[in-house]
């Protein structure tokens, strides 16, 4: 909820069930939560007779009975962007880890290896989160020359984000360059908001944060692929399941920089 990707996930799906004609009826479960919410949406769903169910799980294996559970009903579970452990689900992934060390490399290289850099990320223990931070650990290591002066979690609130970048620059802290884990161009507003000069920001690839860095030319950074159609892909996956078609457990997308 208020996240654009996330809309744009949603909407991937719902494009892909219709484009298929095989799809009666799309049921959307949205919120803000944790596996317990989840568990709870994932049940109604169960209860609701569907067929499959696309998620985007917010625990690896939190979720992994009641998975269980909709596969001894008949559904077909497809987990995107993040995995889960359960051996009844499908997993289709965005590879985070990549994710996270294309962005971490990006901004090395922008700062020419020196500088104080923060590193706003996603909600704590969801796998993307945790594997983004890894990449972008892992690429710094690089570049020893530049210093994390602050984490913070941004639930992947474009709003939560943008007010914590205000905080920040209104605070005495130094920042030379900033890794969003895709909460980026409420960040860069945050600049012209305070009317200072922005430095360089790594974002996603969404239409507000492209358009910075295409119109603006004070706006510097670097766009991570990280598509929202996997939403439909997952939906594309538990049709060819429901259809009878042999299909890999695994599937992940490279994204680039």
């Amino acid at each position: 909820v208020g996240n654009g990707w996330r809309e744009e996930m949603i909407c991937a799906a719902k494009a892909q069930s219709l484009a298929s004609g095989k799809v009666k009826k799309f049921v959307s479960a949205n919120r803000n939560g944790g596996p317990t919410e989840q568990i709870a949406d994932l049940r109604s769903l169960i209860s609701q007779g569907v067929n499959a169910i696309i998620v985007n799980p917010s625990d690896p294996e939190k979720l992994n009975d009641v998975i269980t559970e909709a596969k001894a009903k008949g559904i077909v579970v497809v987990a995107v962007d993040s995995a889960v452990t359960s051996p009844d689900a499908y997993n289709v992934t965005n590879d985070q880890v990549t994710y996270g060390r294309l962005g971490g490399e990006a901004i090395g290289k922008l700062l020419n290896g020196t500088g104080n850099v923060v590193e706003m990320r996603g909600i704590p223990g969801v796998p993307a989160d945790t594997d983004r931070h890894t990449g972008f650990s892992e690429a710094l290591k690089s570049y020893p020359g530049i210093k994390v002066v602050q984490e913070v979690n941004t639930g992947w609130d474009f709003s939560k984000a943008g007010q914590q970048a205000l905080d920040l620059l209104n605070s005495s802290t130094k920042v030379d360059g900033i890794w969003t884990s895709g909460t980026d161009y409420t960040v860069v507003n945050a600049f012209k908001t305070l009317n200072k000069p922005p430095v360089p920001v790594i974002g996603a690839d969404e239409n507000g944060f492209i358009g910075q860095l295409l119109n603006e030319q004070t706006v510097q950074g670097a766009v991570v692929t990280n598509p929202a159609v996997i939403g439909g892909v997952g939906t594309a996956i538990a049709l060819d399941v429901l259809s009878g078609k042999t299909v890999d457990k695994k599937t992940v997308l490279k994204p680039e920089l």
